[in-house]
């Protein structure tokens, strides 16, 4: 047993030896909110110190506890829990009301986040409630859903925040979720692919391409002689060859198309040329650039050289996967290495500059449902100040009323906010900065004093309950999914030590540490908060397009990148796991959908070299009728096509401009047409 240090003991840890199997009720059931099997946890309702009233005294001597619960029987659930842990598997903390070590001025904080024990555990489901309020009446559950009353209220009186005894009541989730298609078990990755990045997109593409090469010929005054008009299949070739340079990845382009059988890859010369490749990355573009409004004017967009994809893509997977119940909200960075105004530099992050992007994905599978671009502060202060609640508003758009549970960042995590996202029907759980608006004060740095580790202290106002504790550091908080005093330790394993001294107090000789107990809040925030790490671990395995100094480019090839992570999630849920038709290998991974997709994008696809290959196989008899002729090539001279073939180096003006090499006058152009 290890308790708090003396003085200001909060609460007790009991901790039993894993080895023993237990087959109690409180191991079968499963954990609220997607907890992790490993974390046991305890419902801790509130009871009043001993030092309460005397009628309140008077009515726990006479059976009638504040929640429920008597003196007596509260010490005999007492006992009765330390047999049961004692004689089971479970790592239980219980809170002990000894002292709570809060010292205010005011006597209305005298009593914050006081616990007693109760052996109570929540008969709840992963789909269900964390806390059973069947005995309730219709009216007090929506008295304490309802939140109209507290939006009227100042969030920073002193009478806003009160004691952790509260019921709270918590809607159950029953939307449906999940991927939404129509796809059939013959479906390939090619067709999950085309549920989020249409086969429109590609044509708008060709479309505005072809536009911008003009466009840009017509603004220099000469014509490219290199660039010919491209079409559908080319782009998706094209997008194709991208999507693998992320798998084999070299230093430079070029090398893809190297000679050298070591480093040059046979795939990528079949398809097209390197100066083809060059050409369209150069002239692609998402938008019309002759239309595009400059700064100051009127319909001004910073998004407009991609607004045409956002338009396509924030809508496809948006429809594309139904949201689960659990909901991270997170921000991602994107390197870059071109100049674009909203770039930011961060030198704490491993990633000290680049561009932000906001995502909302889900917490189990990392799909992202939402992605918004940092623009740069708005030029209101107001405005500025309320960034963080107008990204999470506009990301949880629609969901309004379906009870899902947002966990976010300390960047979000207001008490306004979570108020407005109550009133919405969403509860939403994340750590916060202790000096916003609204936190309590009873809670802060300079009224709690130093913590030990593990201890922590709750307020409470409805669902809102706001709690400090220290884990590494100093944490605080804001939930509205989590009840008050249930608290929960999540075992790890760690490596025993060598030189055969004994364990300390928090491992067993197996090696099974029982780590820190936080509260429900954090256990909820810890096991959720992870659909946009998860959604980038994916993203980030393998990287789509070559660094440019265009900044939309990064996004473009972001969201064609997202898309592919998205396509893979859907495929891996609508089969459960199974592999799509054709495939002989023992788990289809991420990288094999890569593959797949890169070559169903190119198919059979054979760019210029190859049609000019054939062309020279085909006129190899009579040249000259199919206008191959010996010209001037330029005024400098270059090297020989054919004199090269044979290890020779020989210079020439003239050549063929058909098949733009130059040749030799003499024997060159025929044995080279040969």
């Amino acid at each position: 047993m290890a308790t708090a240090r003396k003085g200001r003991e909060l609460f007790t840890i009991l901790e039993t030896s894993a080895d023993t199997e237990s087959t109690t009720v409180c191991d079968s059931q499963e954990s609220p909110l997607n907890l992790s099997a490993d974390v046991k946890w305890f419902e801790i309702p509130y009871r009043k110190p001993d030092s309460d009233e005397e009628d309140e005294v008077r009515e726990d001597e006479d059976g009638e506890g504040e929640n429920g619960f008597t003196s007596t029987a509260a010490a005999a659930e007492t006992a009765d829990a330390a047999s049961f842990i004692a004689g089971g598997g479970c790592n239980i903390i219980l809170v002990t009301g000894s002292s709570n070590g809060i010292t205010h001025d005011e006597e209305e904080y005298a009593e914050d986040c006081y616990y007693s024990t109760s052996t109570n555990c929540s008969d709840t489901t992963s789909n269900d409630s964390d806390i059973d309020f069947s005995d309730l009446e219709e009216e007090e559950r929506r008295s304490f859903f309802s939140f109209e009353d507290d939006s009227d209220d100042d969030c920073t009186s002193p009478d806003f925040w009160g004691e952790p005894d509260q019921v709270i009541a918590i809607e159950q989730f029953s939307a449906v979720s999940g991927p939404q298609h129509s796809l059939g078990d013959d479906a390939d990755t090619r067709d999950y692919f085309r549920i989020l990045f249409p086969d429109s997109l590609f044509e708008h593409m060709v479309e505005q391409t072809n536009k911008y090469a003009l466009y840009r010929q017509r603004r220099s005054g000469k014509s490219d002689p290199h660039w010919h008009p491209t079409d559908v299949r080319e782009i998706k070739a094209f997008v194709g060859l991208n999507i693998l340079m992320g798998i084999n990845q070299l230093p430079d382009t070029g090398m893809y198309w190297a000679s050298d059988i070591f480093i040059g890859n046979a795939g990528f010369k079949k398809t097209m040329t390197a100066r083809r490749f060059e050409k369209l990355t150069q002239y692609i573009q998402l938008c019309d650039r002759e239309s595009e409004p400059v700064r100051g004017e009127r319909g001004y967009d910073a998004l407009f050289k991609i607004r045409p994809l956002l338009d396509v893509v924030e809508n496809t997977m948006w429809d594309a996967y139904t949201p689960n119940r659990c909901l991270t909200i997170d921000k991602c960075a994107i390197v870059m290495k071109g100049r674009f105004s909203p770039t930011q530099y961060m030198p704490p992050k491993p990633l000290r500059k680049g561009l932000t992007v906001w995502m909302l994905c889900d917490s189990r599978t990392g799909y992202c449902h939402r992605a918004k671009i940092y623009v740069g502060k708005p030029s209101e202060d107001e405005e500025a100040a309320s960034l963080g609640s107008r990204v999470v508003t506009s990301l949880v758009r629609g969901l309004e009323g379906q009870y899902h549970h947002l966990f976010m960042d300390s960047f979000f995590t207001t008490v306004p906010l979570l108020q407005r996202l109550l009133r919405d029907g969403l509860y939403a759980c994340g750590p916060t900065q202790p000096e916003r608006k609204g936190y309590p004060e009873v809670l802060r740095a300079d009224n709690v004093g130093k913590l030990t580790q593990g201890e922590f202290y709750q307020c409470q106002r409805g669902n809102l309950v706001a709690t400090v504790t220290r884990d590494v550091k100093v944490v605080s908080c804001l939930s509205t999914n989590s009840a008050p005093g249930i608290v929960g330790i999540s075992p790890g394993w760690q490596q025993g030590e060598t030189d055969g001294e004994s364990e300390g107090d928090s491992m067993n000789c197996s090696g099974l540490s029982f780590g820190v107990p936080r509260p429900l809040p954090l256990l909820l925030y810890q096991e959720n908060m992870k659909g946009v790490e998860l959604c980038d671990q994916l993203r980030e395995c393998y990287q789509v397009g070559r660094p440019c100094k265009k900044w939309w480019r990064y996004f473009l090839w972001f969201y064609v990148n997202l898309c592919i992570v998205n396509a893979y999630i859907i495929l891996r849920e609508s089969r459960g796991g199974a592999p799509p038709a054709g495939f002989s290998g023992k788990q289809f991974t991420q990288r094999h959908f890569r593959v797949r997709l890169a070559q169903q994008l190119i198919g059979d696809y054979q760019g210029a070299r190859g049609m000019e290959r054939a062309a020279r196989k085909r006129h190899a008899d009579s040249p000259i009728e199919y206008g191959h002729r010996l010209e001037r090539m330029s005024e400098r001279s270059r090297r020989c096509r054919n004199c090269t073939n044979k290890g020779l180096r020989h210079e020439s003006v003239f050549g063929c401009k058909i098949c733009n090499v130059h040749l030799c006058r003499g024997g060159c152009f025929s044995e080279f047409h040969k």
